[in-house]
């Protein structure tokens, strides 16, 4: 974690500025320089606490608990915080710790997958993704220097890297452990990774001049509902940008959605076994007769991202450039339209 990221950072249940303390200083060469990171510590609001590990802040509401070990073995009042933070919060982390349980593992397995001297995401190469990004948000290479951009589900990271290499700053939030190796495999230094949950998003409101979510929104339990909690990070005249998936008519598209309402719900290690065995080989021979040149891997990354998350919202064009109507944003239009999804974007009005 590199100190200036700090400003920008809020616990996402209070949305205070949050206190740092530091118990271990570090190195990472950004852009072929050393500079000093923040290892471990711990960041802190008037009652919530949340862990620095290995250079990553993780601001999740439940971080606690799932860094128990860390934050007991460091924090000496580690009880007497637990105590104080569930008498408070004890509903809400209870209704957080549900909602998240599932979709945690769930993207955790699917990106732990990826190899990133080999792999490509979703058939584009590194230019092809950055490409890909300037298109959805109607930005130029240019137009992205100096800009503070949020991306709210960065996955694997390397788009983040990329981004940052055209002078953009733009910190990159998973829910997921994947952003310990895109924290990792970063060498851009205005390139940021953060673990979150983009309902409870650890960020200052009205600071960014772009929200990028690209299939996340979809992936939740409410996507208008996740989208409401983003928008407020935006300041006046920032570009809201979101990918969903749309309707498909199609048997086999609607019998895929049919069988992952059941699929869905098998534990996570049985379900990739299942994949495994079934569709990554029916996969592998349909792909191969159409000419896609996708490795197995990469199939099976497809393949956990349709049927494994809990959930898998489908939005029609209207419904989503309503969302945008109804929180005052205009210059809404569809910059990509593609089989299974497209993206849109919208202004933020000026108050």
């Amino acid at each position: 974690m590199l100190p200036i990221l700090l400003d920008y950072l809020r616990c996402p249940v209070t949305k205070e500025k949050l206190n740092l303390t530091v118990f271990k200083n570090g190195t990472k060469e950004y852009n072929g320089t050393e500079h000093e990171i923040i290892l471990d510590g711990y960041l802190e609001s008037s009652v919530m606490f949340y862990p620095v590990i290995n250079g990553i802040p993780r601001l999740l509401v439940e971080a606690y608990k799932d860094y128990k070990e860390f934050l007991s073995a460091n924090v000496s009042d580690y009880a007497a915080r637990c105590e104080k933070i569930e008498a408070q919060y004890g509903d809400l982390i209870k209704v957080v710790e549900k909602k998240n349980r599932h979709t945690k593992k769930s993207f955790e397995i699917e990106w732990n997958l990826f190899n990133y001297e080999e792999d490509k995401v979703w058939d584009e190469d590194r230019e092809g993704m950055l490409l890909r990004f300037i298109a959805e948000n109607d930005e130029t290479r240019e137009g992205l220097n100096g800009q503070w951009i949020l991306d709210a589900g960065c996955g694997n990271g390397m788009l983040n890297e990329d981004v940052a290499s055209t002078g953009a700053n733009i910190i990159g939030m998973d829910f997921s452990l994947s952003v310990e190796r895109a924290f990792e495999k970063n060498k851009q230094a205005t390139a940021f990774f953060i673990q979150g949950d983009v309902q409870f998003p650890p960020v200052a409101f009205n600071t960014f001049d772009i929200v990028h979510s690209s299939g996340v929104l979809i992936c939740t339990n409410n996507s208008e509902l996740t989208f409401s909690c983003l928008s407020p990070c935006l300041k006046e005249n920032g570009k809201m940008s979101i990918w969903l998936y749309h309707p498909v008519k199609g048997f086999i598209h609607n019998l895929f959605n049919w069988m992952r309402n059941w699929t869905s719900k098998l534990p996570l290690r049985l379900q990739y076994f299942l994949y495994s065995i079934t569709l990554l080989p029916i996969s592998f021979i349909v792909k191969r007769i159409k000419g896609n040149k996708q490795n197995k891997r990469e199939m099976m990354i497809d393949i956990l991202d349709w049927f494994s998350p809990e959930f898998r919202w489908e939005h029609y064009h209207d419904e989503a450039e309503a969302w945008f109507l109804k929180r005052n944003f205009h210059q809404i239009k569809v910059t990509t339209n593609e089989l299974f999804g497209f993206n849109i974007i919208g202004t933020k009005r000026a108050q």
